[in-house]
């Protein structure tokens, strides 16, 4: 039974999507202040997920509910690592550590890859969506705000094998829309994507966290400095 699984998630998720631009690091980014370190854990964290997303998408690409949905061009891994070879040099892959919240987002990725892969479509549609729709609202905001040339440092942005991103979102959401699924599945569907928003957000307050730190950090350096030239 095919029913209309695009805007099912949509609308389901509607709360969640709000809820995750309100956390303070969103807030902050959007308002272009970006805090250069912040950022490139964001960058690294976000690389442990979509290698967790890309190996169970791969292992299940022949899976009814994830063929249709399984387009390699949205695979953001080799992305991420040129972004973090620019942010840690060539020893990134041993600078790098996934934060506690991105553990428990792998983890429960893995989980689903292995036990439910049905619902690894909530991930897919979360972040790949995400990233098509406001990728390069964000590549710019990055690149102002961290004084970034060219590519570097957001090639995460880049999709350079979709030539159209608008049209291909309109391919995406057809192709969400012939996944095989009953009423209880996309129930499911609908329920782990706002899973999937929560984790999100779990590692953007980590992040919330350590801005907050970086500025009590930087406003006490100032108080110092002021008081000393009294």
């Amino acid at each position: 039974m095919t029913q209309n699984l695009a805007t099912q998630l949509r609308e389901g998720t509607t709360k969640s999507h709000s809820m995750a631009e309100n956390v303070m690091f969103v807030k902050s980014f959007l308002s272009g202040v970006i805090d250069r370190s912040s950022y490139r854990k964001l960058v690294a964290n976000l690389y442990f997920v979509y290698c967790a997303i890309e190996e169970e998408m791969n292992l299940n690409k022949d899976h009814p509910c994830i063929s249709p949905i399984h387009f390699i061009e949205l695979n953001r891994k080799e992305t991420l690592a040129k972004d973090l070879e620019y942010f840690y040099g060539a020893t990134w892959k041993k600078d790098i550590q996934a934060s506690t919240a991105t553990k428990v987002y792998v983890d429960r990725i893995h989980n689903i890859g292995k036990n439910q892969p049905e619902l690894l479509v909530s991930h897919a549609y979360t972040r790949y969506l995400g990233d098509l729709s406001g990728g390069q609202i964000l590549k710019k905001i990055a690149k102002n705000a961290m004084n970034l040339s060219d590519s570097e440092g957001t090639q995460f942005y880049e999709f350079d094998q979709i030539e159209d991103e608008k049209a291909f979102k309109y391919t995406y959401r057809n192709a969400l829309d012939s996944i095989p699924v009953n009423q209880t599945l996309m129930t499911d569907i609908i329920a782990e994507a706002n899973i999937s928003f929560s984790l999100n957000m779990k590692i953007f307050q980590e992040l919330d966290s350590n801005f907050m730190k970086i500025m009590t950090g930087l406003l006490s350096n100032a108080i110092s400095n002021f008081k000393n030239r009294k």
